[in-house]
């Protein structure tokens, strides 16, 4: 179920309307996990199954990490937990490609092997609902959360549908807290909640997919030579579309979240104003950042060990954070290549750091610009096919074809140029405040107006809209 259809539309509607009109609050959570869970099967039913199963072991392990009587059992219970969890989403999301690679080695070899292809069907959301459970047994183990009793309240944790196929990647020691006591109805909630979910709208359907997503799938599925401007039109368009389609979804999960009472964190913070990429991921998908920085880079040694072993683990960490993403090298290639801006970053802050032009109004715009313009050449990787792909992207970026195909129309040329222009301003100008901030030093009546013309610019483009980009992932 998509939150860019009438179907959804209806559904949110009548689950809201019940919600409100139940006054016990165990029953308004049973009416939650029931939606949640019809949410999820929509897709695939079979797959709620799968949900549950893994929800409701790590909160069996949970209750045997708090138990353990010493830090040996402690610990074999989370490797339980860890390993539960990393299995399923092993073999759903990177079987194939194990194989494949694995084929790929014995060939290096000289043995030819012949896997069996798995047909395996990638269930929605699964990167992002393994986050949510793992979180619970691995807080528990940190000593920063009791486990629950409740197994119906840690199955509402895990599958809230806001959050549920695509973040933001919730733990569940933020969320279960809320469901101690039943959240009250406040009218300035609910229509804030309601705004940003037409915000999230109007960024997927308005914006990425009718906007940009025309220039960037025909600049990245084009097989011929393209010439520089077009190149670089379509990797930027991609940025764009991207931004609005992940920041979307994530808006319009968080406005659901509050319309229900609940209150989830921001997980986009204006990225395309970072000044460095230490900026760009306190800023770009702030719940898979902090999830990484918290569960695997802090345990590596963090920053507190020697200069090579703490770039090693800023490059370890953004590998796994690029496979994540997906079952292809060029993903991993993406999250490698922030790996190295970071230890390039760390590396000059170290020697230039203390110069008194470093900090200056005009080094800072260039360390901005520099900053998206490296985002965006490892968008190419995040984006293309395959390497060729890849290769053929950033051969017309800069100019290696000297006579390139020109693809893009001046309308498609001019889209791209006013949407990224627009939103580069508002990150610029936003980039040390928050949204809710921003709306609130605004006159009503230029709230009201904006809120019109968004609902009515995706009531008008509706039928040209598109899954979102992270439910793949």
């Amino acid at each position: 179920m998509l939150f860019n259809s009438l179907t959804f539309v209806v559904f949110f509607a009548v689950v809201v309307t019940l919600y409100w009109s139940i006054r016990s609050w165990n029953p308004r959570k049973n009416l939650l996990v029931t939606a949640s869970y019809i949410f999820y099967g929509a897709w695939n039913p079979p797959f709620a199954a799968l949900l549950f199963s893994t929800t409701a072991m790590d909160f069996w392990l949970g209750a045997r990490i708090a138990r353990a009587r010493g830090p040996h059992s402690r610990k074999l219970w989370l490797v339980g937990s860890v390993a539960m969890n990393l299995s399923m989403l092993g073999f759903f999301k990177y079987g194939n490609f194990l194989l494949e690679n694995f084929q790929w080695f014995m060939a290096r070899l000289g043995v030819i092997y012949q896997p069996p292809h798995l047909d395996i069907l990638l269930p929605v959301g699964i990167s992002f609902y393994t986050f949510h459970s793992l979180s619970y047994t691995l807080d528990i183990y940190r000593g920063v959360l009791e486990p629950t009793k409740s197994l119906r309240d840690f199955v509402l944790a895990v599958s809230f549908f806001p959050q549920l196929v695509a973040g933001p990647i919730v733990r569940a020691g933020d969320f279960l807290p809320q469901l101690v006591r039943a959240p009250s109805l406040r009218a300035g909630q609910f229509l804030w909640g309601l705004l940003l979910m037409t915000l999230g709208l109007f960024e997927k359907i308005v914006l990425a997919d009718t906007m940009l997503s025309g220039a960037a799938d025909r600049i990245f599925s084009y097989p011929g030579p393209l010439i520089a401007l077009d190149s670089w039109l379509g990797v930027i368009a991609f940025a764009g579309q991207i931004f609005f389609d992940f920041a979307g979804y994530s808006i319009c999960a968080i406005g659901a979240a509050l319309c229900l009472g609940f209150h989830l964190k921001d997980n986009f913070r204006f990225p395309y104003a970072a000044i460095g990429f230490s900026d760009f991921w306190r800023r770009w998908h702030i719940s898979l950042s902090t999830f990484l920085r918290d569960y695997l880079y802090i345990p590596l040694g963090g920053n507190q060990v020697r200069p090579f072993r703490a770039a090693l683990n800023l490059v370890i960490v953004m590998f796994l954070g690029g496979l994540w993403h997906g079952a292809a090298w060029t993903f991993v290639v993406w999250g490698l290549l922030h790996g190295s801006y970071l230890v390039i970053e760390r590396v000059l802050r170290i020697l230039f750091e203390d110069k008194a032009w470093a900090n200056n109004f005009g080094t800072r715009c260039l360390l901005a610009a520099a900053t998206y313009g490296a985002v965006c050449i490892a968008w190419v990787f995040f984006r293309a096919s395959d390497f060729t792909a890849a290769s053929r992207m950033l051969s017309g970026m800069f100019g290696r074809h000297v006579s390139g195909d020109a693809i893009l129309s001046t309308r498609e040329m001019l889209q791209v140029i006013i949407v990224t222009a627009c939103m580069i301003l508002v990150h610029a100008l936003l980039r040390d405040t928050n949204l809710e901030t921003a709306v609130t030093r605004l006159p009503r009546w230029t709230v009201t107006g904006a809120w019109a013309l968004m609902a009515g610019a995706i009531i008008l483009t509706q039928g040209s809209s598109n899954a979102f980009i992270y439910f793949q992932f």
